[in-house]
């Protein structure tokens, strides 16, 4: 299990994703599957520093912890940022989908691109923390 906290600051983000990098190395996932989880990863702890702290005029950190068992390699971030359930984001229809990209509404398509690529979505909050659980299964 990996445990380590991280400034909710974009600069500290690629330390963020070198861990879950090496998680997925460490398990064994597929390329295609470590892409999807890194980007999943990526997308929450942007949206946890740019939204849950900085436009809330707040600092803080995002707690990172790894697990796996036999069948998943877990990642779970925490923050003390604004509640946020990013799983109540409106999705974009297959019709937005379809739309040329200037013709389509700002906003959504990287939670639906995190939310969509992991096997399992989890979202808690506990004593004012959020807790954002993304989940691959193993091979």
């Amino acid at each position: 299990m990996v445990k380590q906290d991280i400034a909710a600051d974009l600069a500290a983000l690629p330390a963020l994703r070198q861990w879950v990098e090496q998680a997925c190395r460490d398990a064994g996932l597929d390329e295609a599957a470590s892409y999807r989880l890194i980007l999943a990863v990526d997308e929450i702890a942007t949206n946890i520093v740019t939204h849950g702290y900085a436009e809330a005029g707040l600092s803080g950190d995002i707690a990172l912890t790894i697990e796996r068992t036999d069948r998943t390699l877990t990642v779970i971030l925490e923050d003390g940022g604004v509640a946020y359930d990013p799983r109540t984001r409106s999705m974009p229809t297959a019709l937005d989908l379809d739309q040329p990209l200037e013709e389509r509404d700002l906003g959504g398509l990287g939670i639906f691109l995190a939310l969509q690529g992991v096997d399992r979505f989890d979202y808690q909050r506990c004593d004012d923390r959020n807790r954002n659980i993304l989940a691959m299964n193993l091979p």
